[in-house]
């Protein structure tokens, strides 16, 4: 849909204000036209010509730094920084080209407004006219926004910041509700807060590690040589339907069947407390343990064995395993579990068993989540959207006060209590109460589950904005403006990893054409769109990061200690809590590495880790006579990301893994349906088919299928049910058939 084919009011309105107004006033000219200051000129000031920066990596939540390399000005390479706490002189093949994915003759140089080039001008005008027209045509909450975990924190908090408390958007979220939703809404039931609470030491020091529903050695490979580097000779198991590349290495493979983690999670737990071992002093600091105790009865292992695909011998054995007193036992998790139905009450299985054997708070334990995207902590903690600025509550009046202090707003701005998820949201489009849509720096024409339903919904909207580094994701090519952004590498900031620390990225190359920081971008929407003094607050990223330590002041999260960029440069990167108060004796500065809960006090109103638990919930589309394959998705190769809309603009990536979309069919299967290696197959759900490569793999069992999640037509066939706490997708299952 175009814009002129939309409500005349809306069609005329921004003909005539483009024709007859150029709001252009001081502030914003000097967002538009300045060089170099504003991601439009020359090499950063802090750079010479020939000199060597640092920049955290800015594609997963590991957090690598990187040297990048100068010559002549310009940034020419990349190697891994040596001395960095995190990845300790290693990157994976998507940190070595990050620099190359910016050359892409795809990006976004100029606005475009109904697919023509036009002014930065033209293109302020088009939002904010479009916007209001809308809110005022059809209320103050008929417009939303959609975030990411790709941009910095300084990033978010102006997003947030203007969108909510300057355009009176109460509805936004962001694309990490696809990926680690269920993890913040476990923590924060358990612990009082969104606290991952372990360190990337812990993969060293552990003698068990248990992964479920994670495959490191693919998805977080600098996480997995970590892993490697553990001298204690640890035992190694992971739990996944699927023979993945970590379960192929490691020491025991738990290929249970798919969705019933949660029932052999209750089977661990009620073996560990019928043979007595437990850990008094953990469970003397948490509530409801005698209530779990109770709900455990119904789940011996002779209860759950067929329905996990275990013996009852397996399950016994795991039990004593994960609870062998005075042994160190870390658990890990990623989308295996998050992107669940039930994905939260599953991650608290995890934790309670935790809290049970006294795994936490102590070197190589843990229930330890890991992160996907590169800033998903910073957009949890400061993206004003499942929570307020740095994770304050909405409905709590005096952390209103505060922030609206702390941004020198009036407090009417701030919505008492939380808007809707992205799933809600896209409900909202559908009902029609929602008809204006800004989508900045993410693409859910190809991720959102069931992902036909995203094109059509799309025709309900009024007017769809989407702000990006490329002109032509699946997303961009529908929208009726897109904003050119800088990427990473074009913009300074900070990013927070999975185990907590800020790091800072660097700006050391120029944005192509017209293309502007996002801080550029939203800074210039807030002047065009009024009423938003607040704003001129912050006129660079470093401004805001001071505001937003004085929002942490007295939250678990607190970082009043940080100083500024260069602190966390020299110091390695800095976990939260960092709070002044820590550090005030500077002849004993913070260790490197910190873990949450080694005094076994938690966040919540009587310090106590609190059990929750669920009996678990019917599969949200079972398998049948015309649907009899369950088909898993996952990561393909540690050279795609997501949606590729980066790492597809690589040649050297794109050499790494398969250009067609493929699925993987265990040979049994095959056989039995005449279905050749490498035969291009037709796999269809009750959703959509699509076409795919089949490969014979022994490593997926008989009657499951799995298909990499980075190729468009994988989301095709998702089915879209949602875990009721966390409002997280369910990516990894559905029922589907193949011939």
């Amino acid at each position: 849909m175009t814009i002129s084919n939309k409500p005349k009011a809306i069609s005329d309105l921004v003909k005539q204000h483009t024709q007859l107004h150029a709001r252009t006033g001081p502030f914003t000219e000097e967002l538009l036209r300045q060089p170099g200051k504003f991601g439009l000129g020359q090499v950063p000031a802090h750079l010479t010509p020939d000199s060597t920066t640092s920049s955290i990596c800015g594609y997963c939540s590991t957090g690598c730094r990187l040297k990048v390399h100068l010559k002549d000005g310009q940034a020419v390479n990349l190697t891994p920084a040596t001395n960095y706490p995190v990845n300790l002189g290693m990157a994976c093949p998507k940190g070595w080209e990050a620099l190359a994915v910016l050359d892409s003759p795809d990006r976004a140089t100029t606005p475009l407004l109904e697919g023509r080039p036009v002014d930065w001008n033209t293109a302020l005008d088009s939002f904010c006219d479009n916007f209001k027209s809308i809110q005022k045509q059809h209320g103050q909450e008929s417009v939303a926004f959609i975030s990411t975990g790709q941009i910095t924190i300084e990033d978010f908090f102006l997003l947030g910041t203007f969108a909510k408390f300057g355009m009176g958007i109460k509805h936004g979220d962001g694309n990490t509700r696809q990926c680690m939703a269920t993890a913040v809404t476990a923590y924060k039931q358990s612990f009082g807060f969104d606290a991952p609470p372990y360190t990337y030491a812990d993969f060293e020091e552990s003698d068990v590690l248990v992964f479920i529903g994670a495959n490191p050695a693919i998805a977080h490979p600098i996480m997995w040589q970590r892993v490697m580097r553990n001298q204690r000779n640890p035992e190694i198991v992971v739990i996944d339907p699927r023979r993945t590349e970590t379960a192929q290495v490691a020491s025991r493979h738990v290929d249970l069947a798919p969705k019933s983690d949660l029932p052999l999670l209750y089977a661990l737990a009620h073996c560990i407390i019928r043979d007595g071992r437990i850990d008094a002093d953990s469970l003397a600091r948490t509530e409801g343990f005698s209530e779990f105790k109770k709900f455990l009865k119904s789940y011996s292992p002779e209860a759950v064995s067929l329905k996990c695909g275990q013996t009852v011998a397996q399950i016994e054995s795991l039990a004593r395993l994960v609870s062998e007193p005075g042994k160190r036992v870390s658990w890990w998790w990623t989308m295996g579990i998050n992107q669940s139905y039930e994905g939260t009450r599953t991650a608290q299985a995890i934790i309670n068993l935790c809290l049970m054997t006294g795994n936490i708070g102590k070197p190589g334990t843990g229930p330890n989540s890991i992160t996907g995207q590169c800033n998903a902590m910073g957009t949890r903690l400061y993206g004003n959207t499942s929570s307020l600025v740095g994770g304050h509550l909405f409905n709590k009046p005096e952390h209103r006060e505060k922030v609206a202090k702390i941004l020198n707003i009036d407090e009417s701005r701030i919505p008492t209590e939380p808007g809707w998820a992205y799933d809600q949201i896209m409900d909202g489009i559908d009902r029609g109460d929602i008809k204006g849509l800004w989508i900045i720096a993410t693409n859910p024409n190809h991720s959102w589950v069931a992902q036909k339903n995203f094109a059509r919904l799309r025709e309900k909207l009024d007017f769809l904005v989407v702000q990006d580094m490329y002109h032509n994701t699946e997303t961009a090519k529908l929208a009726d403006l897109v904003l050119p952004a800088a990427g990473w590498g074009e913009k300074d900031g900070t990013l927070i990893n999975s185990e907590r620390r800020l790091g800072v990225i660097r700006q050391v190359k120029q944005a192509p054409g017209q293309a502007l920081t996002d801080y550029r971008i939203i800074q210039a929407l807030a002047d065009r769109w009024g009423d938003c003094e607040f704003v001129k607050q912050w006129p660079t990223p470093a401004d805001a990061f001071q505001t937003i330590k004085k929002i942490s002041a007295g939250q678990p999260s607190d970082i009043t200690g940080i100083r500024d960029y260069d602190h966390l440069e020299q110091a390695g990167g800095i976990q939260w809590p960092c709070s002044k108060e820590q550090i005030a004796d500077a002849e004993s500065p913070l260790p490197s590495e910190r873990r949450l809960f080694s005094d076994g006090n938690y966040y919540t109103p009587s310090g106590k880790a609190i059990f929750h638990f669920d009996h678990p919930s019917p599969l949200a589309e079972p398998t049948c006579e015309d649907y009899p394959f369950i088909l898993l998705t996952g990561r393909g190769t540690s050279s795609q990301w997501h949606t590729q809309t980066r790492t597809a603009k690589s040649a050297i990536l794109r050499k790494l893994y398969p250009q067609d979309c493929y699925i993987e069919i265990n040979p049994d299967d095959a056989n039995r349906l005449g279905i050749a290696d490498r035969q291009t197959v037709t796999i269809s759900s009750r959703r959509a088919s699509i076409e795919a490569l089949a490969y014979h793999a022994p490593t997926v069992k008989p009657g499951q299928l799995f298909i990499p999640m980075h190729y468009p037509d994988a989301n095709k066939l998702t089915h879209a049910s949602f875990d009721p706490h966390s409002r997280q997708p369910s990516y990894k299952y559905c029922a589907v058939q193949v011939g």
